[in-house]
């Protein structure tokens, strides 16, 4: 079996991760993987003992040289299948592209934005399969007319070993300049409107009231970096609040934090959320999208609806209030990860889609 995976995405973040999971897997079940990514990307340094790579230039939904120089590549490497992974322009291009061709095209969705019903008719007739990472995301496509028999769920999967193994708290806490007796608040995500950085700000004042040793980490970039560190700067929350970029070391990082906050209005699944819970880091969440398959509300963290510093304020409160309740929440995200969003199982339900159109099952 031979794959085509085209990924856009510039960072190595959530999406692109599981694109290198995947292919990793898939190696080592005997899969011919190439990848079409972004020239210069970490995924396509990091992708390169697995499959074999081809950088292109990849400049967005309406790059439509993109049509043209995915089929070249379809042309020169034959693929059975052709994988689409991001829209960065990839999931209608890659689609022109493997459609003239006659090839078979899978299209993983992992954002559960509102689309409207003529673009889900017209783009996802150019997909064969279409996986969503989680029920969330299957809701809304079923919501907006995508017929059933085209849709499948495949979970994101994280790699939990690497981030259940035992750190020296006391050492990465000095890296990020915490004290043993400074409760700390993670907040991983990208600095984009939708992930709510803004909603923790606003419920802010109460919880300092309440801890005033409290840190609070922003880890990620992205545009609203300056916004918020103006916002930060305005409200004098210079000295609780920190934006600490983008970090690759997050499993080293993760278990110096007392908890992680998730305050998204939009969300896939959130595959930060699914690393906190692998370290064993209880989460504070909004219930949208498909973040309740991540955090269950009494397993591995606590709920709150959107956009409600309040509702948020108080269930932080109360978790760093109760360091035997962060521990049993820890002790779920644990159990949570292993049983439900494992790398094999990730990556035996991507086959499966393969496998199933491979035989020619509609």
């Amino acid at each position: 079996m031979k794959i085509l995976h085209v990924e856009g995405g510039a960072e190595l973040y959530g999406g692109a991760k599981q694109v290198l999971y995947l292919i990793e897997g898939l190696a080592a079940r005997g899969v011919e993987s190439h990848l079409a990514c972004r020239q210069g990307s970490d995924l396509a340094r990091r992708a390169a003992p697995f499959a074999q790579v081809h950088s292109m230039n990849m400049r967005g939904d309406l790059d439509f040289g993109l049509v043209r120089r995915l089929g070249r590549l379809m042309d020169e490497c034959r693929p059975d299948m052709v994988h689409l992974h991001s829209r960065i322009g990839a999931d209608v291009m890659g689609g022109l592209a493997a459609r003239r061709r006659g090839l078979p095209v899978v299209h993983t969705r992992r954002v559960d934005n509102p689309e409207p019903a003529w673009l889900v008719a017209a783009k996802y007739r150019l997909h064969d399969r279409v996986i969503a990472i989680s029920e969330g995301i299957a809701r809304v496509l079923r919501s907006e007319g995508l017929p059933a028999d085209k849709l499948r769920v495949v979970r994101s999967a994280v790699a939990s070993e690497r981030y259940a193994a035992s750190r020296d708290q006391n050492r990465c806490r000095r890296e990020l300049g915490l004290t043993d007796d400074t409760p700390a608040i993670g907040v991983i995500a990208q600095l984009i409107e939708r992930k709510g950085h803004r909603v923790l700000l606003d419920a802010l004042p109460g919880l300092l009231a309440a801890h005033p040793r409290l840190k609070v980490l922003f880890f990620g970039k992205g545009p609203l970096a300056g916004a918020l560190q103006e916002q930060i700067d305005t409200r004098g929350l210079s000295a609780q609040v920190r934006l600490m970029g983008f970090r690759e070391d997050l499993a080293g990082l993760l278990p110096c934090l007392d908890l992680v906050v998730h305050p998204a209005l939009m969300e896939g699944l959130g595959v930060s959320l699914l690393q906190a819970a692998a370290a064993g880091v209880p989460i504070v969440a909004s219930a949208v999208g498909g973040i309740p398959e991540a955090v269950q509300d009494g397993v591995n963290g606590r709920l709150v609806p959107p956009s409600d510093p309040p509702r948020l304020a108080a269930a932080a409160d109360q978790l760093l209030c109760d360091s035997a309740l962060r521990g049993r929440l820890g002790a779920g995200g644990r159990r949570l990860v292993r049983e439900t969003f494992s790398v094999e199982a990730m990556v035996s339900g991507n086959m499966a889609v393969y496998q199933e159109l491979l035989r020619g099952e509609s």
